[in-house]
């Protein structure tokens, strides 16, 4: 007996037409918002800029075809390459995660929304050069802190109530859904054309976590939001050709995202789009560390004093901490990269201990070689705190809390030092601006000379020449 499945094609699954009205009908009136996403957009450059002191990053860099240059193409910041829109989005994607060092997002998904960028700013580039060679009228950099803004809301408030890594997803689906969503709109597309594209990003296959975790962890994680967000700009721009959409993507019974990939459930949402993640963004300032380890890195720090003098005495180190923290970085044994150093929460506090500080630079080989850290590392023992592991989750407080106290073998022991909000939190903005524009001085210097250093810095602290801009004027200051 034949079945009675109804060919009737339904209408777009509503969290799909929700994404589509408020890319393209949604105003931001957040003065907040934009200058938040200006910020952002100086942090996940130079975090991206830093990233190309490092071989195993500029590898995967440049053109596909050695030597190809596009006209009227994408240029990548801080490179020579000017690309077609796809593999400049790959390439600005990957340099800005490669350090783990960008913007931070933690909700029962976690993720880095600054991820978008790739897309975002490579494809307002490209449409910059290519209308300026027809005389018309390019973008300007307004245009990008709005995609920036719009971005980050789609994959923060997905985020906030529906955990990817639960179902052994990566959060990267969501810089593919949010990219292709803004991308779209850039280009020109429809509230159609925006549903068209979002909904073959979640069609797609998705990346599964394998690479984040023990045994697994590699390089890939540095590289596969620059995957996502170049997939989106692929999708928009099949998008804008007239390519179909799938309007039941998410809930089609037995073939949709729902039903294959999320356990049967329908996303739940608990507040509409706005402007809220980006006026909320965790930016990582002070070192590059897993999100859930910046306090314990923090509070260790704090410790080094007491401790520096002391390690060969340390008897047990207690790190109380939230259940994320335990989930994901609470690792033993052996470390095979710095993709798996970095991850690690024991690693990161022993580096913290030790040094005073933690850089990009202590996560390689050399660094690790340094017996003291696998000496402290089976001496640490981790402790969940309950009210902080409910905290993470207050919208009202988004707190990332950990604590660190010391045991000595005779007996003595440090206070514990406990930091509830990182020097990135929204509460503690005031505090952390100043050092996160030292911060972006400090990588533009690793890349440029004086005069270009301080023309970029000049043009990124004047919040309405910024956003006066056309985007490829912008873009040209970074070009070496």
């Amino acid at each position: 007996m034949s079945s009675r499945i109804s060919n009737t094609r339904p209408k777009p699954d509503k969290v799909l037409t929700d994404i589509a009205e408020y890319v393209a009908g949604f105003p931001i009136k957040s003065d907040e918002a934009y200058n938040t996403a200006r910020l952002c957009l100086m942090d996940t450059l130079g975090c991206g800029l830093e990233a190309l002191e490092y071989p195993a990053c500029t590898k995967l860099l440049g053109p596909i075809v050695a030597g190809t240059v596009v006209p009227d193409g994408a240029k990548v910041p801080g490179t020579p390459y000017q690309l077609d829109p796809v593999t400049a989005a790959f390439n600005l994607g990957t340099m800005v995660r490669w350090l783990d060092f960008n913007d931070a997002w933690l909700a029962a998904e976690w993720g880095h929304p600054s991820d978008n960028l790739g897309g975002i700013l490579a494809t307002a580039d490209w449409l910059a050069r290519t209308r300026l060679s027809r005389g018309a009228k390019p973008p300007v950099m307004r245009d990008v802190l709005t995609a920036m803004i719009k971005a980050h809301e789609i994959q923060g408030v997905i985020a906030l109530e529906n955990s990817f890594n639960r179902v052994g997803l990566d959060h990267v689906v969501l810089v593919k859904v949010a990219s292709a969503a803004v991308v779209t709109h850039m280009m020109g597309g429809t509230r159609e054309e925006i549903v068209n594209a979002v909904s073959n990003a979640w069609i797609d296959g998705q990346s599964l976590r394998a690479y984040r975790h023990a045994p697994n962890t590699g390089s890939r994680k540095s590289w596969a939001a620059g995957d996502a967000t170049s997939r989106a700009v692929r999708l928009a721009l099949f998008a804008l050709k007239g390519e179909m959409g799938y309007p039941s993507a998410l809930t089609a019974k037995t073939w949709g995202f729902y039903d294959v990939l999320f356990g049967g459930r329908p996303f739940r949402f608990k507040r509409p789009f706005g402007s809220y993640v980006m006026e909320n963004v965790l930016f990582k300032i002070s070192f590059p560390a897993e999100f859930h380890a910046q306090t314990a890195v923090e509070a260790a720090i704090q410790l080094h004093p007491q401790v520096r003098d002391r390690l060969d005495a340390v008897k047990k180190i207690v790190i109380t901490t939230h259940e994320s923290a335990i989930r994901i970085i609470d690792k033993k044994g052996p470390l095979h990269n710095p993709a798996d150093r970095d991850h690690c929460l024991q690693y990161m506090v022993a580096i913290g201990l030790m040094k005073g500080t933690l850089a990009a630079s202590d996560y390689e080989d050399g660094a690790a070689a340094d017996p003291r850290i696998d000496r402290l590392r089976p001496r640490m023992v981790c402790v969940e705190n309950k009210r902080w592991s409910r905290d993470y989750m207050d919208p009202a407080k988004r707190s990332i809390a950990n604590a660190v106290q010391i045991f000595f073998n005779d007996g003595s022991k440090t206070d514990p030092v406990a930091v509830e909000y990182p020097v990135g939190h929204r509460r503690r903005r005031k505090e952390g601006v100043p050092l996160l524009e030292a911060k972006f001085r400090t990588h533009l210097a690793r890349r440029f000379a004086p005069k270009q250093q301080q023309a970029i810095l000049s043009l990124c602290h004047d919040q309405q020449r910024l956003e006066a801009t056309p985007v490829n004027e912008f873009v040209d200051r970074f070009v070496v």
